[in-house]
């Protein structure tokens, strides 16, 4: 983990950057504490998920698709 101050962050952005790109994390330093980081977004996975991952973890309600009662709609529209 590389850490540099905000001036040298400012002046060499691009080069900095690039380091990021490359998997590297960067510390941004003001008066010699730490005040942000910059890391590499890590990869989403594109695994899809197996069809009934969650299958007995909960119960759907047999009312689910009912419309909400009144008082609840009401608050949503702030009445």
């Amino acid at each position: 983990m590389l850490s540099v101050t905000l001036d040298e962050i400012q002046q060499n952005l691009t080069s900095y950057l690039q380091q990021v790109a490359a998997g590297e994390s960067i510390i941004i330093m003001q008066a010699g504490k730490p005040i942000a980081e910059i890391k590499p977004v890590s990869a989403t996975s594109q695994q899809i998920r197996p069809y009934g991952l969650c299958a007995g973890e909960f119960i759907v309600p047999d009312d689910f698709d009912s419309p909400l009662p009144e008082e609840i709609l009401n608050s949503f529209e702030g009445k």
